[in-house]
């Protein structure tokens, strides 16, 4: 086991796989000079696009840079022995269908499903030999409302209405996330076909509106309203509108009391497992297990999947159409389209030759909000964190709480608030928000006999630091040991069960995963870079202003998060465009 201690972080950027792990993501198949589609970056979208692709006919290959596959869902061996998913960390929101039509189970993937699924413990003092409070929410309702009842029996009552309001909008929404959104261009200038293709992608506007019927108002208020403002009208204990307002803005540079807030909880609790709505889980072997599960459902069809081959440019034919893409090794690959799983900006800013893209939109893609607040922190410890709230079981087996999204500075909107405004003031949060997660918990796959891998998913800290400083190693490590007192709090001897730690800041995750400003989402989720206008308006179909160019990624429609509708959604574009060409 390596030496204890937070020094022992890795260089960022190295590559932490042994060699057989790199060899088993190398080149499956001979490199051709041509096909007919090449996807550029096998992050979980590309790869689900491919599989699509291959599995209806279309000759495909997949070109990523780094050398393992996955892009954010990938699991990494950062310090020795221990696995980590190294940005991804969590599975819900992967779509049904990708499930079933790429066969993901019968290609090694198993999921842990997790009930309970939140706690939320209390820092409370002058107790005595009283156990600190803590909210744990889970499956059972009658629990949640039993737990609930603690700060407020009258928010336990008005819990399962809550429950069933939510669940009623994600219902109407999910129909939106499997379809591309509707072609407001092609209804003034696309031939007639064109024009009837757009009218049926109206459906599930239409389905949405009759599923919420009359309270569609109340729903809209949640799409546009701050968070808060929806809580409050809920509820009155503070503890659980925190914990409920994590999910409105997690990965999102916004705070609970900024207007649009909801619609990010929403997209959160969209999910589902093992046919369980809203149920979230780990995947066993980390995230990376379901990047390596996609790949070998789409190689088993024939796609070719290549490490270690960046692409440097789309290449265009005179005639103004895509044409295949250069690698950094001087090669070039011709293909009848190319799909892009990078983000927006990494597509049309240094990807595309810029001459063959109109100038308003090149403007509009360099505008594109990509503000994050995310620093993740994985961590290795030598033993199971021992919360006041809820104090370990003899001999160090997890409890139900280990299991769980542990929510830590989580006990008020207000803190929730104030740790935004430090990051909106330049500064990583004094006290940050803390999304603490072991899925060794449930997977001890991840971490030798009696360790584990804990993955700390903080915010909010700014890309850019006030006052001229950079995210240096210095200032990585402040945040971090900063990160770790707040969590010593909770649970006393967590420091000291350190064994080692990967620091994440917005830069790192942009230079390592190809997030623009350490996005997870490629550019935020905000009402005016959704739907219609993802990632930009009248281009929100896949479609590019190159013909022959798609994206495929979270920054197309519905966005992000390990979804996978992005890739299937544009595969079906894709492959109708094909027919027709």
């Amino acid at each position: 086991m390596a030496a204890r201690g937070p020094g022992l972080s890795r260089a960022l950027g190295a590559s932490p796989w042994p060699a057989w792990r790199q060899a088993h993501w190398g080149a499956k198949g001979r490199l051709k000079p041509e096909y007919d589609a090449v996807v550029i970056g096998a992050g979980h979208n590309g790869l689900v696009a491919a599989a699509y692709l291959q599995r209806l006919g279309v000759d495909t290959a997949v070109f990523e840079r780094r050398p393992v596959i996955g892009g954010a869902a990938v699991t990494e061996e950062i310090i020795p022995g221990f696995k980590f998913s190294r940005a991804s960390y969590l599975l819900s929101l992967l779509r049904p269908q990708i499930y079933a039509d790429l066969e993901l189970k019968k290609h090694g993937l198993k999921v842990h499903l997790r009930d309970p699924y939140s706690f939320t413990p209390m820092l409370e003092e002058g107790l005595g030999s009283k156990v600190p409070r803590s909210l744990l929410l889970g499956m059972d309702m009658a629990e949640n409302q039993k737990q609930i009842a603690q700060f407020s029996r009258k928010d336990a009552q008005a819990f399962p209405k809550y429950e069933a309001f939510m669940n009623r909008l994600a219902l109407a929404i999910e129909p939106l996330l499997d379809a591309a959104p509707v072609d407001t261009e092609a209804f003034h200038r696309g031939s007639l076909l064109q024009r009837l293709q757009a009218l049926s992608t109206l459906k599930p506007l239409l389905q949405a509106g009759r599923v919420l019927g009359a309270q569609l108002p109340q729903y809209y208020q949640v799409l546009t309203a701050p968070i808060t403002k929806v809580l409050d009208q809920w509820f009155e204990s503070e503890p659980l509108k925190a914990t409920l307002a994590t999910d409105a803005v997690i990965g999102a540079m916004t705070s609970p009391h900024t207007p649009g807030s909801g619609y990010v909880l929403l997209h959160h609790v969209m999910g589902g497992l093992e046919g369980v709505q809203g149920a979230w889980g780990y995947v066993q072997g980390g995230m990376g297990a379901l990047s390596e599960a996609i790949m070998s459902s789409a190689t088993a069809h024939g796609a070719n999947v290549f490490t270690e081959k960046t692409v440097v440019k789309v290449l265009v034919s005179n005639e103004g159409r895509a044409q295949g893409v250069a690698l950094q090794d001087g090669s070039e690959v011709r293909s009848r389209v190319v799909l892009s799983n990078a983000s927006p900006q990494a597509t049309f800013l240094k990807l595309m030759p810029q001459e063959w893209l109109p100038k308003e939109f090149v403007e509009r893609i360099s505008q594109l909000d990509t503000k994050s607040p995310v620093t993740k922190i994985n961590v290795a410890v030598d033993r199971l964190p021992d919360f006041l709230a809820a104090p370990n079981a003899p001999g160090g087996q997890p409890r139900p709480h280990h299991q769980c999204s542990i929510h830590l500075n989580c006990e008020d909107t207000l803190l929730l608030h104030q740790a935004f405004q430090d990051a909106v003031d330049g500064l990583p949060s004094h006290r940050p928000m803390i999304e603490l997660c072991i899925p060794s918990a449930l997977d001890p796959t991840l971490a030798p006999p009696g360790c584990h891998v804990i993955s700390l998913f903080t915010q909010y800290t700014p890309y850019t630091l006030a006052g001229g400083k950079v995210w240096d190693e210095q200032e990585r490590s402040a945040y971090a040991d900063r990160v770790f007192d707040c969590i010593e709090a909770y649970a006393p001897g967590f420091k000291s069960s350190v064994v080692g730690r990967d620091i994440l800041t917005p830069p790192d995750l942009e230079r390592i995963f190809g997030l623009p400003g350490g996005n997870i989402f490629h550019c935020a989720m905000t009402l005016d870079q959704l739907y219609f206008a993802r990632p930009a308006p009248l281009h929100a179909s896949y479609r590019c202003p190159l013909r022959g160019l798609y994206l495929c990624g979270s920054g197309a429609h519905p966005g992000g998060g390990v979804m996978g509708a992005a890739g299937r959604n544009a595969a079906h574009v894709v492959f109708r465009d094909l027919k027709s060409m």
